[in-house]
Order: C-alpha cells, then structure tokens, then sequence
C-alpha cells in the first residue's frame, strides 16, 4: 500500500507531455525508494535508475553482472512509491529484449535505455569499451520497440561509440538508432559544450545528458543543456555517492569516537523519517497505527 494517485499509464502520458514542452527534464538516480519518495517531494521530473548504481548497490563493479530480474525488481519497487515517471538503465538488454520489455512495462516503469555496447559492458565513463555493430544494435532496438504495448513507453538509446569510434561514428549509429524507432538518444562521454551543441544540430530527436560525476564529461548547469536544446539531464549516481561519503564518515566518527554524539546533526531525524514515509497516512487503514507524537524527535 502507497499513497500514489497516477497508474502507470498515467506516469507514460506525463513523461510523454514534459518530453513536448520546452523545458529540460531533471531526472535524479533513485538507489532505493525511499530516495524516489524525496525526489518527487523537492520537485524534480522524473527518477532514474542506473545501472551502475543497481550493480554498486549489490557489491558488484559495473560490468554487467546484474540480471533482469535484479534490476526490474528494483525497478518496480522505486516506481510504485512515486507519481513521477521512472526511467531504467537496462545495460544491453540482458538476454531477451522482448522478455526485458515486457517487465519493465508490466512493472510500471516510463522508459527504458539500451547500450550500443557488449554485454560484457562497462561504465560508460570508462577506457577500453567495446561495441556490438550499429547492425546489432538497430535489430535490437527494432525488437524493443516492436514488444512494447503501451506506445507512450519510451525507448531510449545510448550510444557509447564516441570514446571508441569517435563522434562522427557515434553520430551515424544514432542517425540509425533512431531511424530504428529510438525515440529519445543519449549520446555517452560527451567531453563539453561543442560535442554537446555538435550532437543537438545533427540530430532530430529528444536528447538525454548525463551529469555523471567524475567522469569524462564537463559538468554543465541544466540551463545550459536546456538553452543547448537538450531534453533530459540525469544524475545517476550523485544520491548513491552522496550518501555513501556521509555513511563513511559516520561510521568511521563512531568506530574513532565510542559513540555517535558528534555527528546528530548529521543524521535524518525520526519526525523528518516519518514525514517522508507518510507514516500519519497509514492511520487511514487503522487508527491504531499513528498513535502516537513526534515531538521531541525533530
């Protein structure tokens, strides 16, 4: 039970209608669903959910050894506490684009982003990539589009091939990616401003940015990438390493010091907890649940 009032259908037709204004959507990495409750609170258009982020989670590097059903639970998770659209790296695919599509539309998700790279992939931010031919990858995205149900589900792109071919090459796939049924192409490692405008102007289709974090690509202000004629821009990883620094510190203050008193302030408090779960709403379901105050607890 979540206090959500839009169905998935609804999430696809908001995503579809903010995807035609003129404004760039700013889509934060959701590593659980808590972190998507927030990110819906402060305002924000949509959640991401990385596959790096979902690998890194699980102990894992990002190379690809997460599984359709790792992620798509995940996924479904997040997506259900949030009235936002939900937008899922699925790496290469997994297995079966079919099968993938399939989930991820039965779990509620807006959209969904495949790699142009192996399966045995890597971050995109990282050397030594390899590709699978623009072939391959535009029958992939044909069997993506093709399974689909619900035709405001989105299907994104990702070309890897700048860092590897170089962005003439990676320009070419996308024209193919596209042609292929692609609706939105998020072009990977782009280095800043000129590779940015350079995409925009050859390409006739909704643009994603990534504002990974020490990475390959300059960090630019989403007002930037809006006035660049950029659609989406997502921080995929920035809540994970945000809270794993604090996490660091904290522990290691507790391990150092015997006790926590020196790092209160900067803990979550309960009430702010509870806020944020809704907790008061569950009294609707019984009145035996909220019984009690929260103050003393901010």
């Amino acid at each position: 039970m979540h206090f959500v009032e839009k169905d998935l259908a609804q999430k696809r037709i908001d995503l579809d209608t903010k995807l035609k204004s003129n404004k760039i959507l700013r889509v934060p990495g959701a590593y659980n669903p808590l972190t998507a409750k927030l990110i819906e609170e402060i305002g924000y258009d949509a959640v991401y959910v990385s596959g790096g982020v979902m690998a890194n989670d699980l102990g894992f590097p990002d190379i690809g050894l997460t599984t359709l059903q790792d992620v798509s639970t995940r996924s479904y998770l997040i997506s259900r506490v949030t009235n936002l659209p939900t937008i899922v790296d699925i790496d290469t695919g997994f297995k079966s684009c079919k099968e993938t599509i399939g989930t991820f539309e039965e779990f509620g998700v807006a959209a969904v982003h495949l790699e142009d790279q192996i399966e045995q992939k890597r971050c995109g931010h990282l050397d030594n990539k390899e590709l699978i031919s623009k072939e391959k990858m535009v029958d992939k995205i044909k069997e993506c589009v093709s399974a689909r149900k619900d035709k405001n589900f989105k299907i994104i792109a990702r070309s890897d091939a700048n860092s590897v071919e170089g962005i003439d090459s990676m320009l070419d796939r996308c024209k193919a990616y596209v042609d292929a049924g692609a609706e939105v192409i998020f072009p990977e490692a782009l280095k800043d401003e000129k590779e940015f405008e350079l995409v925009r102007k050859s390409l006739d289709c909704y643009l994603l940015a990534n504002m990974t974090e020490f990475g390959k690509s300059k960090l630019l202000d989403y007002k930037q990438l809006q006035d660049l004629g950029y659609n989406i821009v997502i921080y995929p990883v920035s809540t994970q390493r945000l809270a794993m620094k604090n996490v660091e510190d904290g522990l290691r203050a507790i391990f150092a010091d015997g006790h926590q008193n020196n790092i209160i302030d900067k803990m979550q408090t309960r009430k702010r907890l509870y806020d944020l779960v809704e907790y008061e709403k569950y009294n609707s379901l019984d009145e035996k649940i909220y019984n009690f105050k929260t103050d003393g607890h901010e």
